[in-house]
């Protein structure tokens, strides 16, 4: 076997460390397949590189040219997905966990990148929430925003996931516009060197985006500032020491953590033997111990039954547990491969014996290889303890391998107090039928957990499962599991973005943040806007109709249409007996449906389709023999590709008195 000699990325050049390098050895045969290290590399010099060339590059690009970049990046990773699959087997990963960290990895860019064109708008600042109004006439206002942090987010990530955990990392920094520096565990880091080339050979990124470190960090930590992240994944001993970094301290440089968590899984009261979810609860357990050899931060720890089902628990997952294939991961039928590292064998089995000492092992022999040779294989470790409060080493020690335990509990209130006990976690599942019980689990451990799935016959089918983080939702917990947020879509690009509130008239704020905002010009031309493409549009322009008057006659023929003769619109006395009318009004939908009918231009043109409505509010009744105009303003505008994009219009419907009687966004796809 070829050794590889793994490559730093520095000041976008691939550079070998210069002093003493690591061997890293194959999880599967133990023989020596890498080496690395970061010596001679200029720290310093990273960051500058980083804040000066890679910040403002990515900043001059608009949220969807890094959203499409995203996309190419991960249209490569994709591209060359096999030359990863045959790495990762080294790593001890089985085809089905490679997917979860290469395919896995790539579709989180991809996630990323569709919400980036979706919900960001095609520029470089982002709005945080509505205008608010500061003064009675409306010349003075505040807007919050968020604008990219202008230095470094510094990503140290775990052996566990050598693509994902780098990837679900670098898409929303990158969204965000703010470089990063990528710093891999070095057990597994050859597989994410491979991945991170793949991404520099693409030729999408901008100088100084992306920087690589294949060893330590040496005196990074010492050039840290305020305007820097370090996002970490790993054990909380080295959260804590690198946390406590007197420069982290006195900087207030913001630290993303997310480490050791003793996730819990719970049958509920209802599932007993011979149900759904008894089923269900005995297949995910044993899936969370195996996948990944159990090497996953979200992995099922801790599994609570009913004390009344505890023996057919354990029968059921010994029996389901010895159908686990271990071995070679190339090798065909295969269910489990190895641990990372014989270092990583050496420490859970020295866990395993710390769990011991308060319960007892019912299924494996954490001491005796299943494979021959020097790869770093174990069988699934099963434990089990009958006096939960009184065995403290399940709810504080972390077996970071294919090791669980299980628990009886009382009922509901005794299994919530079990699964808090273990001081946060990044994930916890229920598996019950009973909606009331699904509530007041909710309720009672919501707090202690970043993410809670409640599994039923109803969603297993199409569920991703008790340790799936999705891009899509936060991936953090408190306490135990650091404290931190990741990925949850947009709410993940913030974390890398300073929220600052903007205070202004609505004028110079409507120009800063490139949205119409209320009480910023308005701009009447001569063509109708519907006549205009994208690109001809500004922020401002804006139509005013004519009026038309609203007859008792035009209410009763809307009712007599739509089938809509709610009393309000359709019996005087009835009406006048609500606090809110005088009288007779008219239909909200008449009221849209009229504003259409006078802002419409009907002609094919730039207009594609009316996408939706937003934010709709009815302010003021309209009555019979009261007139409706309508004001018609671009708020803002976004080009989605080269056929189409969108147009969000503010629409503000008066009456004669010029009292506002309903507001909306319109939303259409126009020709770019």
């Amino acid at each position: 076997m070829t050794t590889l000699k793994l490559l730093n990325y520095a000041t976008d050049r691939w550079t070998a460390g210069t002093g003493p390098l690591t061997e890293v050895e194959s999880a599967v045969t133990g023989d020596m397949i890498a080496l690395t290290g970061s010596q001679g590399l200029d720290f310093a010099g990273m960051l500058r590189h980083a804040r000066t060339v890679g910040g403002p590059a990515l900043r001059r690009m608009t949220f969807h040219q890094r959203a499409w970049m995203l996309k190419d990046l991960a249209n490569a990773v994709m591209a060359r997905k096999e030359e990863l699959y045959e790495l990762s087997y080294d790593t001890g990963a089985t085809r089905t966990d490679g997917w979860i960290d290469i395919e896995g990895g790539a579709g989180t860019l991809f996630s990323f990148s569709s919400k980036g064109r979706r919900e960001l708008p095609n520029g470089r600042i982002l709005i945080d929430g509505a205008m608010e109004p500061l003064s009675r006439g409306g010349s003075f206002v505040g807007q919050h925003v968020y604008t990219p942090l202008q230095g470094v987010a510094v990503h140290i990530n775990a052996f566990n996931f050598p693509v994902w955990g780098m990837l679900e990392k670098l898409g929303p920094t990158l969204l965000a516009g703010v470089p990063a520096i990528v710093k891999p565990a070095s057990s597994t880091g050859y597989l994410t060197e491979a991945a991170f080339r793949i991404m520099i050979e693409a030729g999408v990124l901008p100088p100084g985006a992306l920087q690589l470190v294949m060893g330590g960090v040496g005196d990074l930590f010492d050039h840290l500032t305020l305007q820097d992240v370090v996002s970490f994944t790993g054990s909380a001993q080295t959260a804590m020491k690198l946390q406590t970094h007197p420069v982290i301290a006195r900087e207030s440089v913001r630290f993303i953590a997310e480490r050791d968590s003793l996730n819990a899984s719970i049958l509920g009261p209802d599932a007993a033997p011979g149900t759904p979810e008894f089923d269900l609860f005995v297949k995910e357990v044993v899936r969370e111990m195996t996948a990944k050899a159990g090497q996953k931060c979200t992995a099922i720890r801790r599994a609570m039954a009913p004390a009344e089902h505890i023996d057919a628990v354990e029968e059921a997952l010994r029996q389901r547990l010895a159908k686990v294939k271990i071995g070679d991961p190339r090798e065909e039928g295969v269910t489990m491969g190895a641990l990372a590292s014989r270092a990583q064998l050496t420490s859970v089995r020295a866990a395993v014996a710390e769990l011991a000492k308060s319960a007892r092992i019912v299924a494996g022999d954490p001491d005796t290889s299943p494979v021959a040779g020097n790869g770093a294989f174990m069988s699934p470790i099963l434990l089990r303890t009958d006096d939960p409060w009184h065995a403290q080493a399940v709810h504080d020690v972390e077996a970071f391998g294919p090791v669980s335990t299980i628990m009886p509990y009382r009922d509901l209130d005794d299994a919530i107090a079990l699964a808090n006990r273990g001081m946060g976690s990044l994930a916890l599942s229920l598996f019950t039928f009973d909606a009331q019980v699904a509530e007041d689990f909710v309720l009672g451990a919501g707090a202690y957990h970043g993410r809670m799935l409640i599994l039923d016959r109803t969603s297993a089918k199409e569920s991703t499962g008790h340790g799936s983080p999705l891009p899509v939702l936060v991936h953090g917990g408190p306490g135990r599991a650091g404290g931190g947020e990741e990925m949850g879509g947009v709410r993940g690009v913030t974390h890398y973005m300073q929220r600052t509130a903007l205070q202004g008239a609505p004028a110079v704020l409507s120009s800063i943040v490139g949205q119409w905002l209320p009480g910023a010009p308005k701009v009447e031309g001569e063509v109708h806007p519907f006549r205009k493409r994208i690109s001809e549009l500004a922020i401002g322009d804006t139509l005013k109709t004519a009026s038309r008057l609203v007859t008792l006659d035009d209410i009763e023929h809307f009712a007599a249409f739509t089938g809509d003769n709610f009393y309000a619109h359709m019996d005087e006395e009835a009406a006048k007996a609500n606090p809110i009318f005088d009288g007779r009004v008219a239909h909200g939908y008449l009221i849209l449906s009229f504003a259409a009918g006078l802002f419409v231009d009907p002609a094919p043109g730039p207009v594609l389709a009316n996408t939706g409505l937003e934010h709709l509010r009815f302010l003021t009744p309209l009555y019979p023999g009261d007139s409706m105009r309508v004001e018609l303003t671009v708020k803002s505008r976004s080009v989605r590709n080269e056929e189409m994009g969108e147009v969000r219009w503010a629409v503000y419907v008066f009456n004669q008195k010029d009292e506002i009687v309903a507001s909306y966004d319109l939303l259409t796809m126009n020709l770019p």
